[in-house]
């Protein structure tokens, strides 16, 4: 059963779900020793995407666990809050906890997905968000999903707002390791919509 699953996903579409969870491992915690060798052992190709991954990998060679959790924090945590608020619900309504966010759970019930019981924050995280669009591709809910739901979820719940995230990451005053993760984002979000708007799915 297994075995057949595997069959249905292609390489492409792994290496999609790989860039999705990788973005939301890294914005969900502040990355220990191993993720930050992991991430500066990763290597891009000439696209844009590619050298933003090659920045990234770069500056996690010489970025050390404490200095990155500090600055983590001071993104996104913070005295009350940090400076970025990386929820749906706040990048399209303006206040946490709004429509965004039950529409996004009405979706994830029919999809067979929970929010796990170690995680406290609301669903519409960009961290959250990146690892359903890495679990629906593969198949860690059922069966992979094809390119038809992966573009509605997208179009849905992570086109309208996250590029504008990743930019404001890019250009946060408190980013230094993040902000060749908001530039892979970014670019990343660009390529996935646009792919998106030329398939027939």
């Amino acid at each position: 059963m297994t075995a057949a699953l595997e069959q249905t996903v292609t390489e492409e579409d792994r290496l999609r779900a790989d860039l999705y969870n990788f973005l939301g491992l890294i914005l969900s915690a502040p990355p220990d020793e191993t993720l930050l060798l992991q991430t500066a052992g990763l290597a891009g190709d000439d696209s844009e995407l590619g050298q933003a991954i090659d920045a990234l990998a770069r500056l996690a060679k010489v970025s050390r666990p404490k200095k990155v959790e500090s600055e983590f924090g001071r993104l996104f945590i913070g005295l009350g809050r940090g400076e970025l608020l990386p929820f749906a619900s706040y990048y399209l309504t303006g206040f946490l906890n709004e429509k965004p966010l039950a529409t996004l759970r009405r979706d994830m019930i029919a999809r067979g997905m929970a929010r796990s019981e170690t995680v406290f924050e609301p669903e519409d995280s960009i961290a959250s968000l990146m690892e359903m669009m890495g679990a629906m591709i593969v198949g860690r809910f059922g069966t992979p999903a094809d390119l038809a739901t992966q573009k509605e979820f997208f179009n849905r719940h992570v086109g309208p707002w996250a590029g504008h995230f990743f930019t404001d990451l890019e250009g946060a005053e408190h980013s230094i390791f993040y902000a060749p993760v908001g530039t892979v984002g970014r670019l990343f979000m660009e390529i996935e919509a646009e792919a998106f708007r030329l398939s027939a799915g």
